[in-house]
């Protein structure tokens, strides 16, 4: 079977840099439905329609293609005192805001006494990807999953590890 709307597709997947530096691969065989739902970034989409189990493809996406520009407007500093005392460089806090005041997932880049910096960039936005993958398998979208709009398989834990 092929890649087409309203399909379930299974890849195994890497991510890396442009110049090589593998930054995630996939634990096990990571799952989408096919057809504009937002499952996987569209030129990954657009390339992968109409392939079959077996094949492999390779995108380079640009940082707007992908996670988008770096925006230094996303970065703040707040109160040491209005976050958790277990607090560590690298952990994410969720904090309201934007314009909708919606809930926004901050990394914490460096520690002051008594002051934090936020990042809510993630964190590959700005950088230039290559998106490799091998189509594992391909099914038809069950009616539940195009009425939902993803696959079954898509919340069963993490399926992208980082590689150290």
């Amino acid at each position: 079977m092929q890649i087409d709307q309203d399909t379930v597709v299974s890849l195994d997947v890497q991510l890396a840099d442009v110049h090589g530096n593998l930054i995630q691969q996939s634990a096990e065989a990571v799952q989408y439905l096919h057809g504009g739902y937002d499952g996987i970034f569209p030129l990954v989409e657009d390339a992968l329609h109409g392939k079959a189990p077996g094949e492999h493809i390779e995108v380079r996406l640009e940082p707007e293609d992908a996670f988008g520009q770096y925006d230094a407007e996303l970065v703040q500093l707040a109160e040491r005192a209005q976050l958790p005392p277990e607090l560590a460089v690298g952990m994410q806090v969720e904090q309201e805001g934007g314009p909708e005041n919606e809930l926004l997932v901050y990394t914490v880049t460096d520690i002051a006494v008594d002051q934090v910096v936020l990042d809510g960039n993630h964190p590959l936005a700005g950088v230039a990807l290559v998106f490799a993958c091998t189509v594992v398998a391909v099914r038809e979208a069950t009616a539940g999953e195009i009425e939902r709009g993803y696959a079954d398989g898509d919340s069963t834990g993490p399926l992208i590890t980082v590689v150290e």
